[in-house]
């Protein structure tokens, strides 16, 4: 049992990095139709400028965790202004293909400043070592990285369905048609919901900057589990896409505690599983599929 819950945490922990990042491409998805290839790079990104920041101006966690989602928020909102919204007209593979060729750009300008070796990114005093819980010590970081995506994710739920601008935005994400019929301008809404899911993905990336090397190449293994997780929850959906990661999570921990061989496999075989029971996914629509 004690094996058990250190693999539960372990699990809930690395899901909080995809549920995170899952959340702000499903938002992205169901109002842009983009799939958003560059999700991983962006994920990357905020890692890299947390390291960046505490290195230069010696910027605490603490503070990263507000300011570097923020700066991700206006690149992202550029990002749609100059690059995005000419091609959203267009058939979505020009998007997933532009979002690629994004990928290897920003990977390939980190590696030429920062190198391949990685940057340093020292855990905050007050966040290591163990806590005793039930007889077991478990990873201080590893449940603040829990709190700190279930808070997040409980606020983007509250903020989508308690307010007049998260309904739009939810109406809009996850039945476009719809609200377009209803006189809903989602046009307005692109180029700021973009932004959010970026900064959903930057945000990602600072909490597993203490937790993983940060390189260049830290989004690319990421983006290929963090489709697997959109398919399995819903793509679109946003209930689903936090649901995904953090099952995602659990499956590669426990994968990798009792069939370390097979772990990756395991969360592509949970993937076929799900797609062969409901195609749509766990929480997606039908229609999606159609």
């Amino acid at each position: 049992m004690n094996a058990v819950l250190q693999y539960t945490v372990q699990g809930l922990a690395a899901g909080s990095f995809y549920a995170l990042a899952a959340l702000g491409l499903a938002v992205i998805f169901g109002v842009l139709g983009v799939v958003n290839f560059a999700h991983g790079a962006f994920y990357m990104l905020g890692a890299v400028a947390a390291a960046v920041l505490l290195d230069t101006v010696g910027m605490s966690l603490w503070l990263a965790l507000i300011v570097v989602p923020l700066l991700m928020l206006v690149f992202g909102m550029l990002v749609e202004r100059l690059l995005v919204q000419w091609l959203l007209p267009l058939d979505p593979l020009y998007n997933l293909l532009l979002t690629f060729g994004l990928t290897l750009l920003l990977v390939d300008l980190v590696k030429r400043r920062y190198g391949v070796s990685g940057l340093p990114y020292e855990r905050p005093a007050a966040l290591d070592g163990r806590v005793e819980l039930a007889g077991v010590g478990l990873p201080i970081y590893q449940l603040f990285v829990i709190g700190v995506a279930l808070l997040v994710c409980l606020g983007v739920w509250l903020l989508m369905t308690r307010t007049r601008v998260g309904m739009i935005v939810r109406a809009a994400t996850e039945r476009p048609e719809l609200a377009g019929a209803l006189g809903i301008n989602v046009g307005r809404w692109v180029t700021p919901v973009f932004g959010f899911g970026v900064a959903l993905a930057g945000l990602a990336g600072v909490l597993a900057a203490p937790f993983r090397a940060i390189t260049a190449e830290m989004g690319s293994d990421f983006i290929i589990i963090l489709f697997a997780v959109v398919v399995i929850g819903g793509l679109g959906s946003i209930v689903g896409a936090v649901v995904g990661g953090f099952l995602v999570g659990l499956v590669e921990a426990f994968g990798q505690a009792y069939a370390p061989t097979f772990s990756q496999v395991l969360i592509f075989v949970l993937m076929a599983v799900v797609v062969l029971a409901r195609p749509a996914g766990l929480f997606g629509r039908d229609e999606a599929t159609a």
